[in-house]
């Protein structure tokens, strides 16, 4: 046997071993490593109308020791200082309060916002125990899509507000998961609306408050809540409704927007797979303390939540009716699909959270207004990677982040819609399409990566898209052939070869 060859051997034969443990130990219900499972779940997020005003969060776990040994401490992840502004750690086991200590020193730098519970006896397999976890949030000073709070409004996007339990420090051990029910409340003045994710299972007043209960499944998304004194307006059109929560009466005419908007929100539900089953029509909230996402030298504003779109007031003064209102507001609804139903990693970050959504826009205007507005829609991107390309030097797509350099960030900005162009036609809209709803519906919930956007379209396409990805992920400039297939006129070679990919 070649020496070269035993590591590979070995190591097929260490996962070999390993899955048949899995499925074994999956088969008798029998545990492999330490570990704990939630028996009961709750989180209560409480609005406080001080100056500043803050949230109150409670999250209460019955947990159980379901793991091979017993457990000397817990290791808990709370919401990061910034952006959300926590403090005033509590923490009780079993009803009394106990102390949370710093992780060990190399631990440190990879989870700084996680402490440590370490227990006055250890915890026994098959033991139950209570936990109870209560912190503040204040609204940083430039409030973004995971948080914002002001004094009559508020909004929590699903991920990073909510303390959680780490699994113990074991290859083995299982992430714990949600139990198949919990509920969480949301206590606010009586007079603010509330838009939150699962079922309302109860609403009661007491006073001048009012607490809403809302229930989640195992499968369900993590909780948001959107909440505070507004006032609704809701347009019709024939292609759906449009919500909008403002701090005061809607007096603009809103022109084409209810049904330029009810279609995008449509298109994207048909191509990209359905969002959330309450949400019956897309929210447009105004949210007057909404920055962080401009752009610089902008003061408009509009970011995702799972059910719409926040907006800040520059954007609302812009007019409801323009096409830049418009446009900024569809974009933030393409994100609910490709940044809330899945989580792009930090290396798919700008190529696919900012790159999806960019290219819906596509996807939307051709079903709009045809072959040609799509025609257009990417000599639009092209001429910006061609401006792009003048302020600054090319970083490879597929390594590019939000965090570098803006001239860096540009480039790869403008490229990453292009890129889904040119995946169409190589393997037909229809095929991008599906694939792209199986990424949405299968990983929901989850990080998702170039690979798996790969494998995902491959499947449907049935072909390899290796040197596809390559060439525009790690690869300089524009394929040539791409280039002149939409640097000819509006009804030249490449609508023709447009046309074509709805046939595949």
């Amino acid at each position: 046997m070649p020496k070269h060859a035993r590591p590979h051997l070995v190591d097929s034969w260490c996962c070999a071993l390993l899955a048949a443990l899995l499925l074994l130990a999956s088969g008798c219900n029998l545990p492999l490593a330490p570990g704990y499972t939630v028996r009961v779940e709750t989180r209560d997020v409480g609005f406080v109308p001080d100056r500043p005003a803050r949230l109150e969060i409670h999250c209460h776990y019955l947990l159980e020791n379901s793991g091979t040994t017993q457990l000397e401490f817990m290791d808990i992840s709370f919401p990061e200082v910034n952006p959300f502004g926590r403090k005033d750690i509590q923490a009780q086991w079993d009803g009394h309060p106990v102390p949370l200590a710093e992780l060990p020193e190399e631990y440190r730098p990879e989870s700084p916002d996680t402490l440590r519970l370490v227990f006055v006896s250890p915890w026994q397999h098959g033991e139950r125990h209570e936990l109870d976890l209560a912190y503040q949030l204040s609204s940083p000073r430039d409030s973004g899509s995971r948080i914002s709070i002001g004094e009559r409004t508020f909004h929590l996007g699903p991920r990073g507000w909510s303390a959680l339990p780490q699994p113990p420090h074991h290859f083995l051990s299982p992430y714990p998961t949600r139990p198949p029910k919990m509920t969480y409340s949301i206590r606010v003045p009586s007079d603010f609306l509330v838009l939150a994710r699962g079922k309302l299972m109860s609403r009661k007043t007491v006073g001048s408050e009012t607490d809403y209960v809302f229930g989640l499944r195992k499968d369900d998304l993590a909780p948001y809540v959107v909440a505070g004194h507004y006032v609704e307006t809701a347009f019709h059109s024939s292609a759906g409704a449009v919500v909008f929560w403002t701090l005061g009466p809607l007096t603009q005419n809103p022109g084409p927007m209810p049904n330029r908007l009810a279609q995008a929100w449509a298109v994207l539900q048909r191509d990209f797979g359905p969002i959330d089953t309450g949400v019956h029509a897309p929210h447009l909230v105004e949210c007057p303390d909404l920055d962080s996402n401009a752009a610089p030298g902008s003061r408009l504003v509009a970011t995702s939540f799972p059910g719409g779109a926040l907006v800040n007031r520059d954007l609302l003064g812009l007019g409801i009716a323009s096409d830049e209102f418009i446009e900024r507001v569809s974009r933030a609804l393409a994100r609910d699909w490709f940044g809330s139903q899945i989580y792009p990693t930090g290396a798919a970050a700008l190529g696919m959270g900012e790159g999806l959504p960019e290219y819906a826009t596509i996807v939307i205007d051709e079903a709009r207004s045809g072959l040609t507005a799509r025609q257009r829609r990417v000599r639009t991107y092209l001429a910006r990677y061609d401006r792009a390309m003048k302020n600054g030097a090319e970083k490879p797509l597929g390594v590019t982040s939000p965090a570098d350099p803006p001239a860096e960030s540009a480039i790869a900005l403008s490229k990453a819609p292009l890129m889904y162009a040119a995946l169409e036609d190589t393997c037909g809209q229809k095929a991008v399409h599906a694939g792209l709803k199986w990424l949405v519906a299968t990983l929901h919930g989850q990080e998702v990566g170039f690979d798996d956007l790969r494998a995902a379209i491959e499947q449907v396409c049935g072909r390899d898209l290796g040197p596809f990805f390559r060439q525009w992920l790690y690869g300089s400039g524009l394929p040539p052939d791409f280039r002149s297939r939409y640097e000819t006129g509006p009804m030249g070679p490449g609508s023709l070869l447009s046309l074509s990919r709805l046939y595949f």
